[in-house]
């Protein structure tokens, strides 16, 4: 039976790829406890065992699908990095710098000590940072060692076990760490702590993911005119506030011009949206709540933007609103980066952040412009502009600068990186093309790194059970020291030398390893996104830092005694 199937997988590598795929994903969604290994970890444990058949991808289609993933994990940091590089968020850098220095240090040290080959070293350490994308960087590498096909095989099956051991115990001890050891060597209540937070920020209690509103946020509501006679509609919205406004006027049934000297009278039906608070106060300024007629009833719009102006760096969205005064646009959604950060007057803005706004549709157009640009729902990705950052990316990391008698070249990762880098910040700053969806750059990222962690993960085969022998109990071990120690120094500095609250230091402790799981458990934990509001500014730099740790950690562990 084992024979049949080696055989058939080995016929056709598509049919081994997407198996793994499948099965990996499905691996990933299980929950234990309140831990879930992810897609990419669920493939790579997938593919090692489908990898003791003798079934093998092409170089090539894991290159391509590295190179796929690196530029879009570039592209989509890029404007949050460059935006980061200021005084108010360059602080948070110190959780990145930690978590660089102390974990080569701790890697090297534990290579002289266990006398770990290259593949070991960096697979320890690209599962100690629980980042999938120093496993790519460090696979890549490791293939353009000037050494024997055996001997890269054998490393990058190293690689590959090294990590998956690594990075379970990882996980589990970062989830622990910032969502339970926290609070408790702060000696605080991380959930009282974060609603203090909250409240002091000037918020309301959340929902959960799964429930909705039961009254809408934004409203229209039809009034017929009787306490706001006389008053034109320039002074009635002075009145209303910024929560609400005037989107049209029937007089006599016909639609009027909404002009502000527009002067009104008995009769007049006015239809008003904005935030249900604020219409609260409408019928008592404006007249009785009525019924709309056919006429009446007015589409409401929701598009997302992504704020492309630079001078709204640092901004919050109270000031945005004060000083870009919307007319009838509402800010209903906001998001970085792919996590959804809290809608509320204090919020931090900058470049890259995509917002969703609701309003009638002649409000948006208008107000668009103003923020940046307004993402086209039937533009999934601009194709050539990707090709042609990944091309570029190619070339860059083509270039090499011999030292020591050793060329030494950014690869594939590097080159791609810093290529997405630029493309991202070029997109900002010219928003005319390169449309690459959200949706569609994350299942570019997921698949591209899946496929190639697939591939690493075929090609260990048995080799994988001989490293497991050689050091046993050794490998969890070290893998859960080598998270634990840049942690607790992070601890250490942002609770006694910024003495930032808990909420804080825990998403900068999940930021600074770029890991998802961690800040959505310490979320739950705190009952609200005030973790997300440093993660989201950690994320970014070590979204960039930690995958050049795969190159660097493959060239000291072969220097290394």
């Amino acid at each position: 039976m084992l024979d049949w199937l080696g055989d058939l997988l080995r016929s056709t590598p598509g049919l081994a790829l997407f198996g793994c795929l499948a099965a990996g994903f499905t691996l990933g969604r299980a929950r234990f406890w309140k831990i879930t290994l992810g897609g990419v970890a669920g493939t790579l444990l997938v593919a090692l065992a489908v990898g003791l058949l003798d079934v093998t991808l092409t170089p090539e289609l894991r290159n391509v699908a590295f190179a796929l993933f690196i530029f879009t994990l570039g592209y989509l940091a890029g404007p949050s990095f460059f935006a980061s590089l200021n005084r108010k968020a360059l602080r948070y850098a110190v959780f990145t710098v930690i978590q660089v220095v102390t974990l080569v240090a701790l890697v090297c040290a534990t290579t002289v000590a266990l006398r770990l080959d290259q593949g070991t070293a960096a697979g320890l350490l690209a599962g100690g940072t629980t980042s999938s994308s120093v496993l790519g960087t460090a696979g890549e590498a490791i293939g353009a060692l000037p050494v024997g096909p055996e001997r890269i095989r054998e490393l990058q099956s190293n690689l590959a076990t090294a990590y998956s051991i690594a990075y379970i115990f990882s996980l589990v001890t970062l989830i622990m760490f910032t969502s339970q050891f926290v609070p408790m060597l702060m000696r605080v209540d991380l959930r009282e702590q974060a609603g203090a937070l909250w409240r002091k920020l000037g918020g309301e209690p959340e929902r959960s993911d799964s429930t909705a509103r039961a009254v809408p946020g934004v409203v229209g509501r039809v009034y017929v005119v009787s306490e706001a006679h006389g008053r034109t509609l320039a002074q009635l919205a002075e009145a209303l506030g910024t929560g609400a406004a005037v989107e049209r006027l029937r007089r006599g049934g016909e639609i009027t011009p909404c002009a502000p000297g527009t002067v009104l009278q008995h009769g007049d039906r006015l239809v008003v949206v904005g935030e249900r608070e604020a219409l609260l106060q409408a019928e008592r300024l404006i007249g009785p709540e009525t019924l709309g007629t056919g006429g009446d009833p007015l589409s409401l719009d929701v598009v997302e933007v992504v704020i492309t102006d630079p001078r709204y760096r640092g901004w919050t969205l109270e000031r945005l609103h004060r000083q870009v005064p919307p007319r009838g646009v509402f800010v209903t959604g906001l998001s970085r980066m792919e996590h959804d950060l809290p809608v509320k007057p204090w919020t931090d803005i900058t470049t890259g952040d995509t917002v969703r706004l609701t309003g009638a549709a002649h409000d948006l157009d208008a107000y668009t412009p103003l923020l940046g640009v307004r993402i086209n729902p039937a533009i999934k990705a601009d194709l050539s502009f990707i090709a042609l950052g990944v091309v570029v990316g190619m070339l860059v990391g083509k270039l090499s600068v011999p030292m020591g008698g050793v060329p030494l070249s950014l690869g594939i990762g590097g080159g791609c990186l810093f290529s997405g880098l630029f493309f991202g910040w070029l997109r900002a700053r010219h928003p005319t093309y390169g449309q690459y969806h959200p949706a569609a750059a994350q299942v570019i990222q997921q698949f591209g790194l899946a496929t190639f962690v697939c591939a690493v993960g075929l090609s260990a085969g048995p080799a994988a059970i001989t490293l497991l022998k050689q050091y046993g109990v050794l490998l969890p071990v070290v893998a859960v020291l080598v998270t634990v120690i840049p942690a607790l120094l992070s601890l250490w500095v942002g609770a006694r030398l910024m003495k930032l609250p808990a909420p804080l230091v825990a998403g900068s402790i999940a930021g600074q390893q770029c890991s998802t799981p961690a800040v959505d458990a310490v979320r739950e934990a705190a009952g609200n996104t005030t973790p997300l509001m440093s993660y989201t500014i950690v994320y970014a730099f070590s979204a960039v830092l930690l995958p050049l740790l795969g190159p660097l950690i493959v060239v000291l562990a072969g220097a290394l005694p």
